[in-house]
């Protein structure tokens, strides 16, 4: 426990205290933020904001991690190694997609399907490199079994070795795929993706401090609701050392912010966020602890697939939403950025608060 409370102590430390270095530096580099020209217009006075915050966030967590192991004389888990290199993976496709934003002074980075490519070669790393270094008692981090509370009976290697290898890496794609875009949509209002995420990534560290206790072998364990997930407590350091770089961060990056996370926090976030879900076998659990996640892409996806049908059906396309994602919606419709923002925060933690009673009530009774 020590190590939790230091790596989370340490993080937040470095990123309340260390930011205004950075925003000093990014504004020296012109690293600012580029504003779409069809998005809300009271978003273009945040035009030239300080951006590529994620920086700050993924260093810290690193510095916060790494100390808190070293101080309690402990050596990283391959578990957590996992964990923070799909983070830190992640991070890069989303600096990349900042640094050319700011170098070509527009608000689109990179393409589509570069965007894709490096988030599938992370993912395909990840993947493969979690279903490794399992003996001496010890599982592979991940399983080719799809995840709720625990591992279900659905398992991709029942297609065969090859194929369900195979199968197995689509489905982590697609989970990465899909969190780290979720987040980056989120991401549209300041403060909004880093309270949100503090709540959905802190909700792993109360999963790993509760699997860690209830592991299958020990004397208090109930034999059937244990749980067979390997290296919980450093996963729990994980999510304790991100949650305090997101914690400090957010000091800077509440309305108005003074520095923006940029894709290269987003898309780290949502990839951290994505790991701690696999390696603890909580896979669709995810879908209610990034609630918020869900309801803002919900948003876009409805948006233009409703837009299409009345094209194609009338000739004009009509709109569900004022704009796309939901919080610009509420904007339009005149709401204050703050509101919009502690308003979507209660949603968020209502949805964590109900993520982690089921994952309780499963335990208690599910098995």
């Amino acid at each position: 426990m020590r190590a939790v409370l230091l790596a989370g102590g340490i993080s937040m430390a470095i990123t309340l205290f260390v930011t205004p270095a950075f925003i000093w530096l990014f504004r020296r580099l012109q690293w600012g933020q580029y504003i779409r020209e069809d998005g809300p217009q009271s978003h273009q006075v945040k035009h030239g904001t300080p951006t590529m915050g994620g920086v700050v966030i993924i260093t810290a967590t690193l510095i916060g991690y790494f100390f808190g192991k070293l101080a309690n004389f402990e050596t990283p888990s391959v578990s957590a190694l996992l964990a923070l290199f799909m983070m830190v993976g992640l991070g890069l496709v989303g600096f990349a997609d900042d640094y050319i934003k700011t170098h070509k002074h527009r608000s689109l980075g990179l393409t589509g399907w570069q965007k894709i490519l490096g988030q599938g070669l992370v993912a395909v790393v990840f993947s493969l490199f979690s279903l490794q270094f399992a003996g001496g008692g010890l599982s592979s981090p991940a399983s080719t079994k799809i995840s709720f509370f625990r591992d279900t009976n659905i398992d991709l290697y029942a297609f065969g070795p090859t194929i369900g290898i195979v199968l197995f890496v689509i489905w982590i794609y697609f989970l990465v795929a899909a969190t780290s875009n979720a987040v980056n949509i989120t991401d549209g209002l300041d403060g909004l993706a880093t309270g949100a995420s503090i709540m959905s990534i802190g909700a792993f560290a109360i999963i790993g401090f509760w699997q860690f206790h209830q592991t299958c072998g020990t004397l208090l364990t109930q034999v059937s609701s244990c749980y067979t997930t390997r290296d919980p407590l450093d996963l729990m350091v994980v999510a304790s050392s991100v949650v305090g770089a997101l914690g400090g961060f957010l000091w800077w990056n509440t309305s108005p912010a003074k520095i923006i996370m940029g894709d290269t926090g987003s898309l780290a976030l949502g990839g951290v966020f994505a790991a701690l879900g696999i390696l603890t076998h909580t896979e669709l659990l995810m879908v209610i602890l990034g609630g918020l996640y869900v309801i803002l892409t919900g948003s876009v996806i409805i948006q233009r697939i409703f837009f299409k049908i009345t094209k194609w059906r009338t000739g004009t396309g009509r709109r569900v939403f004022l704009m796309s994602p939901l919080h610009h919606h509420f904007e339009l419709k005149g709401w204050q950025e703050i509101t919009i923002v502690v308003r979507f925060w209660v949603v968020a933690g209502l949805c964590v608060l109900t993520g982690i009673g089921l994952f309780y009530i499963e335990w208690t009774y599910g098995s």
